[in-house]
């Protein structure tokens, strides 16, 4: 939660996206402090996706603000847009690694690339990295289709956190894993979050994963965040959608568009 007189890590204000006449985002506003865990939860095309694009600068927003640490960042260019996203970390959903390079070099890539660390000490650093994450250095000189999808998503969540970025997004991270899995990514990620100390913002259908990881959820429906409150709060939020949408019920306000053959 945010205490009066500090400075948000994140904030949205009002932010609208459209594309053509869909508009996606109708007028977000979201509050993130620093070292809180912040999960999005909504439906397919809700526009979850496109807000986290929109805080990384990769959409512009046509409407509203987006502050990190007090600075609107939404009109940055050049070099302080490349400083901008220095400070993040991001797990893809699918866990995007690069098929060409090995485990230790997709993990390494941004210390490789953009801080232009030796390849010795950014192995070293890898190594280290995937260890915290429970995989050994026998994994070091494989590529990403050698290992399971479990095992590929250890190895993207050490890509997002070795350089220690200040913000982590996680994006669907437990897509694809079967229950047990996930559930071991999601302790990953919880540790990881504890021991770096990062502002993080996630976005899943997934319930448990939301339960797990978040300090605060937040219910994404129709462009709008239609609720927000502490995790342990989600159960008896008063809201229709958001209790059909975690209970997973066919009937209730959301109406799912069918293709009837």
């Amino acid at each position: 939660m945010i205490m009066d007189g500090i400075v948000p890590k994140i904030q949205l204000s009002g932010v609208t996206k459209s594309f053509g006449d869909k508009q996606v985002l109708r007028g977000i506003d979201l509050t993130i402090g620093t070292s809180e865990s912040v999960v999005i939860i909504g439906g397919s095309g809700t526009g979850k996706s496109v807000t986290l694009k929109c805080i990384l600068g990769i959409l512009r927003p046509d409407g509203g603000s987006i502050r990190i640490d007090g600075q609107d960042v939404t009109k940055l260019h050049g070099r302080q847009r490349e400083e901008h996203l220095t400070k993040f970390g991001m797990l893809f959903q699918g866990s995007a690694l690069f098929d060409s390079l090995p485990v230790w070099h997709n993990v390494a890539f941004k210390l490789l690339t953009a801080q232009k660390v030796k390849a010795k000490e950014a192995r070293e650093r890898a190594l280290t990295t995937l260890a915290s994450v429970g995989l050994d250095s026998t994994i070091a000189d494989l590529y990403p289709a050698e290992l399971s999808g479990g095992m590929q998503k250890r190895v993207a969540l050490a890509r997002a956190v070795i350089a220690k970025p200040e913000i982590i997004f996680f994006d669907e991270p437990t897509t694809g894993l079967d229950p047990i899995m996930a559930d071991v990514i999601n302790e990953l990620i919880v540790k990881c979050v504890r021991e770096l100390g990062v502002t993080t913002l996630s976005i899943t259908h997934d319930m448990a994963s939301a339960r797990k990881i978040s300090d605060r959820i937040a219910m994404l429906y129709d462009g709008r965040i239609i609720w927000q409150g502490l995790k342990q709060d989600i159960d008896n939020s008063g809201n229709a959608y958001v209790d059909q949408f975690i209970h997973g019920r066919a009937e209730g306000p959301i109406k799912m568009q069918v293709k009837r053959l």
